[in-house]
This record gives structure tokens, C-alpha cells and sequence, in this order.
């Protein structure tokens, strides 16, 4: 079979750390021009890879007849703007998260997706991890019973990406940890719930570090810092969303805040058992012969999530495997996060159409 042509959007932190090794180590593709406004960290990439062609305008990638697939590691403005013209095109596309910055964008992605007949999938890399597929068959299999509440989470003590640079622009972004650290664990929560539909959100957000900087997180070197930058965005998002089924979810991530360490979580809680998973540490927490059990799984704790989700997208495009996740699932995502925004700003709970 013929490797899939892969054309980059987009060469930042993020692509040169986290797709361009799951890309290079996949068999069946071939990364054949990069393209990044800044230039010179494409050419980089280029000489080191033997990658020919570099570019510096995404149209000009798209409109390659050779090319199959456009990856899209550009700051979230962009993201919806490029995939769309690239699936009008004709092309697949692999999209960093999050999907883009506001549902009206989401929407437009996947009826372009619907449109084109071409597959249209957003990272969703923790979805891959062997500890995700093991509580995703868990619920499944019916080991929980009524997975009715829980919460989530990443919490960072001092680890703001790019100070002052696009992560922290709202234009730009689209918000700060909500958007960027909340896609991740809300939606790991809601995948291994069995994606219940959400209909209503209330939130709050605070900016309390935009002066500090101090920092102990290896997170924070994402995104070129900007010296006296801009800064509005949050650095804390709390919330709490409900589900047509009655399921409930509370949701809480920072950039910084007074905490002991860095942690990501999600803990959910059904009528047979529950379990926390904790960075990569899981606990069941069940009932076995009429005593109250706790029990832990022996998985591995190499997650290969970004490679992984990789492989799937070009298993996927070739028609092996169908789809985990669905541009349908990210419209959901964008809503959310669009109305913990709203609902903070308003003080009320928004409900989701």
C-alpha cells in the first residue's frame, strides 16, 4: 500500500515534540513539506528529516494534488480555518487539539467533514492509553453498574505555557487551562462515561498568576514566551456540567495555583464501583463476596497515547478501523467549554442546545 502523503500546518513545540515522532514512526506515512509562518523552525525540521519542500503559507500546502493529509499543529485560531480549507480540498485531516475556539467554528469543521467524505479527527490522545482502554471496556462490560457522577481534572502548581504569547492571548488560544488542559481530561471523562450528551454548564475562572513567574512544570515550555505580552486569559477554571441522562461532572484546571504538585485525574462513581486514576495510577473501588475491596490494575504506565491515536487516524483513512472519536464528539467539547466561559462571565448556568 501506497504511504500516505502528509502535509504540516504548523511546526511549533507541540509537532516537533509529539507528531512529527508518532508520524516518522508510523510505516505507512511520509511527511513531504512542512510550513510554519516562522520559516526558519520549518527549514530546521526539513534539513534534519529530509523533507523537501518548507513553506510558509498553509494554501500553498493544500493545494499540492500529491498531498493526502494535513496535520495542523498551528495556535487554535487557525485550527478550524485551515481544516476546513484543506477538507474542501479533498484532503484528510489530523488537527491538534482543541478542535477550534468556539462552537459556530467546530460546526463548520464537521459539516465540511460530512460535506468532503474525508476524515476529520482532533488529538484525543489519552483516549489510547492502555489505562483508558481498560476502564473504557470496564464501564462497557457493565463492572460499574450506573456511572452516575464524578470529576476531573489537571491541576498544575506553577506551569503557564508561553507567558505572554499566544497561549495566554484569548484572540489567539481561546482561553487558558480550560481550553487547553480541560479538552483532555473532560473528555476522557465523557468517552469512558459512554458520551452522554451534555445540556447545561455552570463555571467560574480567575486570573491570579498573570504576574508571577515562577515555574516547575515542564509544560511551561511550550509556546515562545513574550516579555510584557499580552495575558487574558484565565489560569483557573472550576465547573460543573450536567448530562441529558441525569450524570453529572465537576471539572477544575489551572495553570497555577497553591497545590502540592502537578496532577491530572478523573474519578467517576457508579453503582457497582468506582475508580480514581491519578496521573498514572488507577484504583477500583468495588464490593467483592459482601466486603468492600480496593483493587489495582497491573497496566502499563508507557502510555504511547499520541502515537497511538495516530495510528488509529491512518487505520482509519485506509478503512481498517472506524472512527473512536467523531467530529460530532468535538462539537459537544467547544459547547462545553464555550459555556463555562459564558456562564462565568454571567454568573448563571447556560444551557447547551
Amino acid at each position: 500500500m501506497e504511504k500516505l502523503r502528509i502535509g504540516a500546518v504548523g511546526t511549533g513545540n507541540i509537532f516537533r515534540g509529539i507528531h512529527l515522532p508518532a508520524w516518522l514512526a508510523n510505516p505507512e506515512a511520509e511527511i513531504v513539506a512542512v510550513c510554519d509562518a516562522y520559516r526558519a523552525g520549518a527549514q530546521k525540521i526539513a534539513d534534519e528529516h529530509g523533507i523537501k519542500d518548507v513553506y510558509e503559507d498553509y494554501r500553498d500546502v493544500i493545494a499540492r494534488d500529491d498531498i493526502d493529509v494535513i496535520n495542523i499543529c498551528t495556535p487554535n485560531l487557525y485550527h478550524s480555518e485551515v481544516a476546513i480549507a484543506a477538507l474542501k480540498a479533498g484532503k484528510h485531516v489530523f488537527c491538534e487539539k482543541p478542535d477550534a475556539i468556539n462552537p459556530d467554528e467546530a460546526i463548520k469543521m464537521a459539516e465540511a467533514a460530512k460535506a468532503s467524505g474525508k476524515v476529520l479527527m482532533v488529538m484525543r490522545n489519552n483516549r489510547y492509553r492502555p489505562v483508558s482502554q481498560f476502564l473504557k471496556n470496564y464501564v462497557e462490560k457493565g463492572h460499574m453498574g450506573d456511572v452516575y457522577t464524578g470529576r476531573c481534572g489537571w491541576l498544575r502548581r506553577r506551569g503557564i505555557p508561553g507567558k505572554g504569547g499566544w497561549f495566554t492571548t484569548k484572540e489567539l488560544s481561546g482561553g487558558g487551562p480550560l481550553i487547553d488542559l480541560g479538552v483532555h481530561m473532560i473528555d476522557l471523562a465523557i468517552w469512558i462515561m459512554g458520551n452522554p450528551k451534555p445540556v447545561a454548564v455552570s463555571g467560574s475562572v480567575y486570573t491570579k498568576f498573570a504576574g508571577n513567574d515562577l515555574s516547575d512544570s515542564e509544560h511551561s515550555a511550550f509556546g515562545n514566551k513574550q516579555a510584557g505580552g499580552t495575558f487574558d486569559v484565565e489560569d483557573l477554571a472550576t465547573g460543573f456540567i450536567r448530562f441529558e441522562n441525569g450524570a453529572s461532572l465537576q471539572i477544575e484546571f489551572s495553570w497555577a495555583s497553591n497545590v502540592e504538585a502537578e496532577g491530572r485525574f478523573v474519578e467517576l462513581r457508579g453503582t457497582k464501583a468506582g475508580f480514581n486514576l491519578f496521573n498514572d495510577d488507577l484504583k477500583l473501588f468495588t464490593e467483592v463476596e459482601g466486603t468492600l475491596c480496593n483493587v489495582i490494575p497491573q497496566l502499563p504506565k508507557d502510555s504511547g497515547g499520541h502515537k497511538n491515536n495516530i495510528n488509529h487516524f491512518v487505520n482509519v483513512v485506509h478503512g481498517r478501523e472506524e472512527p473512536i472519536f467523531v467530529p460530532e464528539q468535538g462539537v459537544d467539547m467547544i459547547k462545553i467549554l464555550s459555556a463555562i466561559y459564558e456562564s462565568a462571565q454571567t454568573g448563571r448556568e447556560i444551557r447547551l442546545d
